[in-house]
């Protein structure tokens, strides 16, 4: 982040809080004129920052209200039993988050699910079946505290 200045800053402050807004608006909230801006956006898209553009959905108002924090251990950490729990991984649409983890555990996975019944239902019928999975730990959180996008400064 070093080589961004102030204004790259600004600039993705405003695309977090409303990415639909024109480069209109958009340079108008920054202190810039169109021109400049729209290039500044093209530069932060051709390095990297910005990574691409999307909606935010609740989970709940789509059905899926229930979340669940899930770690897998897996019986082997070698190549083989990595990807062909990522590949089964990828293809469960209750799976929304998976990362590969440090620590005590191999994975960390989020879920949305309508209810309890659909969670045992992904465990029991998925999950506990992929090759390879060793012991799996859940946990039901209660409410959010925090959830933000990443820090600009």
């Amino acid at each position: 982040m070093s080589d961004l200045d102030a204004m790259d800053l600004k600039i993705l402050a405003e695309l977090q809080r409303d990415a639909r807004q024109t480069h209109q608006e958009l340079s108008e909230r920054v202190g810039l004129s169109p021109s400049p801006c729209a290039r500044r956006i093209r530069n932060l898209e051709a390095r990297g920052v910005i990574t691409g553009y999307c909606v935010k959905v609740d989970d709940a108002a789509l059905g899926y209200g229930f979340s669940v924090f899930v770690s897998v251990k897996l019986d082997h950490q070698v190549d083989d039993r990595l990807q062909n729990f990522e590949r089964a991984i990828s293809l469960c649409r209750e799976v929304v988050d998976c990362w590969l983890m440090t620590g005590t555990r191999d994975y960390l996975l989020r879920l949305a699910v309508s209810d309890l019944n659909e969670f045992e239902r992904f465990l029991t019928g998925h999950l506990t079946k992929i090759d390879g999975v060793a012991s799996i730990e859940s946990s039901i959180p209660i409410r959010r505290v925090k959830g933000q996008m990443s820090r600009l400064s």
